[in-house]
């Protein structure tokens, strides 16, 4: 897996490309750091799978944005990272564009 991270004033763009699985999930929690950012916006285009771990990483990193009065974005999601948000029902709680 490959985090790339991007800042521009206040929004942080972290984009991801490969598996986030049990595995990798671990890495990519270590890579989603914050810091003063009001918006974070999740590019996972070249996210080809995730699992449950990365379902629950998506969570609360909602959670932990909100929790600060700011906003958290996932963008460009592949057709099967799309399903399964759909089937767990994260696709009606998380922001998804």
């Amino acid at each position: 897996m490959e985090i790339k991270t991007k800042s521009e004033g206040s929004t942080l763009t972290i984009s991801v490309s490969g598996r986030v699985d049990t595995v990798t999930a671990p890495e990519l929690e270590a890579g989603l750091k914050f810091g003063d950012a009001k918006c974070v916006v999740l590019d996972i285009a070249e996210v080809p799978y995730m699992s449950s771990a990365g379902l629950r990483l998506l969570l609360t990193s909602h959670k932990a944005m909100l929790a600060k009065g700011g906003e958290f974005k996932i963008v460009n999601v592949q057709p099967s990272v799309s399903e399964v948000l759909s089937i767990t029902g994260f696709a009606d709680i998380l922001n998804i564009a």
